[in-house]
């Protein structure tokens, strides 16, 4: 369809467009994830290094948006995208924390923006491109087979 062949690349684009300048310039993002990348690593098995966390989580976004732009593993490429903006949020527009009006409500409007962008990969990641679900696929596979088994089986 052509709305989704429009919609992928023009939802992947921040993400390809965002890890490459994270790859060529992670020093800020560094800066700013470092307080919940510190707190993370002592409770999930990561790497202690921010930076080490900061480019994987770029070159995560590439990837994955690079797929979904080009419409392969849609689904899954949005699920990991999905995934990757959550980190992401919360390292990285910690609105809450900031002093200044001005920061506080240009980190809010950047923190909302990403659950907007949060909103339409989780649409992207279910997209069946209108065929049925596994869940029905699957039951509907279920009730011919027992509707199969009792036309062979003799009826008492």
């Amino acid at each position: 369809m052509l709305s989704r062949r429009v919609a992928r690349p023009l939802l992947a684009a921040i993400f390809v467009s965002g890890g490459i300048d994270v790859l060529r310039n992670p020093g800020p993002r560094v800066q700013r994830a470092e307080p919940v990348t510190t707190k993370l690593a002592q409770a999930l098995p990561l790497p202690e290094d921010t930076e080490t966390l900061v480019k994987a989580n770029a070159l995560t976004q590439i990837i994955a948006g690079t797929t979904l732009a080009l419409g392969k593993l849609p689904r899954l490429s949005a699920a990991v995208l999905a995934g990757s903006l959550v980190p992401t949020t919360a390292a990285g527009h910690r609105f809450w924390e900031e002093e200044s009006p001005q920061s506080k409500a240009m980190q809010r409007t950047h923190f909302l923006k990403n659950l907007a962008i949060l909103g339409g990969l989780i649409i992207a990641a279910t997209d069946t491109e209108g065929a049925p679900s596994l869940g029905w696929r699957a039951r509907r596979a279920a009730k011919r087979a027992a509707q199969r088994a009792s036309d062979v089986l003799p009826v008492r």
